[in-house]
């Protein structure tokens, strides 16, 4: 298969000075494309700051014959978000692919959970995720062109103990990136979300030691990579990536049951056809919620 290339290309990574935004920015670079490094250089919770992280991810870039600049930028406010992709344009001219991948971690049980926990994670992963991508869209736009990567987790898809705050916004990270592909379709713009399993300082704490090295962050940026490429037409898809295992994953509906809304349905019609209502067999991924709810009426419509 010929190389796949980013020459001429821009990209945006943040939380970059890192674990996996440092593996997705020096891939990025070796292959050609200009990169902002984005990281704020806080603690794995959120707190402090520091230039460090990202400046040596720079120098490392450099070093290798690559182009990149550092950007120190909170993405949890919306200009400061702003400004990270400015940082791009200003220097670059354009910006072509955008990884949300900056987070941060406060895991506790719900009800040892703070409001401060809560809202702290919101505003670094989804809000963040919104505004880097609210404002990358804009020039990409203009450009029809756009490859956007964000970063969901199997907390949001599957649930994992102490981690009500983080999967609720890795979940909707999901939705975010579903709709973003509605609306960049006519722009040549494409929104995919990863599910990676990596050892970084993240998953130190919820990871068994034994399974860090395993699941190097190396091995989840070739998909990466992959999906941030012209050649790459997927939109609207969440793919799993770890420890050299590549996959897609899917939100699917099964087949379901249908009564008769013109007369009585009742709580025992309902536990009586539960089974069914439960099944998966011949479940069916929708594209959009709108094509959902035509099958919906469809079904009600012929009583099917």
């Amino acid at each position: 298969m010929e190389e796949v290339r980013f020459d001429g290309k821009v990209a945006v990574v943040t939380g970059a000075g890192g674990g996996l935004g440092k593996a997705y920015a020096l891939l990025l670079a070796a292959r050609g494309a200009k990169v902002v490094v984005n990281d704020l250089g806080g603690s794995f919770d959120g707190e402090g700051s520091d230039a460090t992280p990202a400046q040596a991810v720079v120098d490392q870039i450099k070093a290798e014959g690559g182009e990149a600049l550092a950007n120190y930028d909170s993405v949890a406010e919306w200009e400061s978000a702003r400004g990270i992709i400015q940082t791009a344009f200003d220097s670059y001219g354009r910006i072509d692919i955008l990884i949300n991948n900056a987070g941060i971690l406060r895991d506790k049980s719900l009800l040892k959970m703070e409001l401060e926990d809560y809202h702290k994670i919101m505003q670094v992963h989804l809000d963040g995720t919104f505004y880097c991508t609210k404002a990358a869209f804009a020039y990409m736009k203009e450009q029809s062109y756009g490859r956007i990567v964000s970063t969901a987790s199997a907390a949001g898809l599957y649930g994992n103990f102490g981690q009500v705050n983080y999967g609720a916004a890795k979940m909707g990270i999901v939705g975010m990136m579903n709709c973003v592909a509605q609306e960049g379709a006519r722009y040549n713009i494409k929104a995919n979300t990863i599910v990676p399993t990596a050892g970084t300082r993240l998953t130190f704490t919820v990871m068994p030691e034994e399974m860090i090295g395993r699941v190097k962050p190396e091995y989840v940026a070739p998909l990466v990579a992959w999906i941030c490429s012209e050649q790459c037409n997927e939109t609207a898809t969440m793919f799993s990536a770890g420890g050299g295992y590549y996959s897609r994953a899917a939100i699917v509906e099964g087949q379901g049951v249908v009564f008769d809304p013109s007369g009585e349905i009742s709580i025992e019609m309902i536990a009586g056809k539960m089974d069914q209502i439960l099944s998966l067999e011949s479940a069916v991924e929708y594209a959009s919620a709108m094509e959902q709810a035509g099958t919906v009426l469809s079904k009600t419509n012929s009583g099917s």
